[in-house]
């Protein structure tokens, strides 16, 4: 059993993530997890994100959360990117991976990495 101390740590340790999925950003990042993305791998895709805003201090900015079917299980994993100033933007075959360079590139940097979109996938 955790001593009380290591418990109230664990608490700290999580709080901002839980913060990040509750908190009202500017932008908020959705990732599929239905019975179909995790079974295509949306788990490490949600935790990446997660880690990702945690670690670029953006915890204030943006929102990291998850949602059921998104209804196109062909392009799973898929996460969605809702920002208050453009249009959603929808992408699909995630990875852990991918979603750092989607940090980097579309949330900090403020540029879609259209290759990842499903736009790009469907052609």
């Amino acid at each position: 059993m955790k001593s009380l101390e290591e418990l109230k740590a664990i608490k700290a340790k999580m709080q901002d993530k839980v913060a990040m999925r509750t908190s009202s950003g500017d932008t908020r990042i959705v990732v599929g997890m239905a019975t179909c993305g995790i079974a295509a791998g949306a788990r490490p895709v949600l935790n990446a994100f997660v880690e990702g805003i945690t670690e670029a201090g953006l915890g204030d900015e943006v929102i990291v959360t998850q949602t059921g079917c998104i209804g196109i299980c062909q392009y799973e994993p898929v996460v969605e990117v809702y920002s208050k100033d453009a249009e959603k933007v929808t992408y699909v075959k995630m990875t852990a991976e991918r979603a750092k360079e989607v940090i980097e590139k579309h949330i900090k940097g403020g540029k879609v990495v259209t290759e990842y979109t499903i736009g790009a996938a469907a052609k």
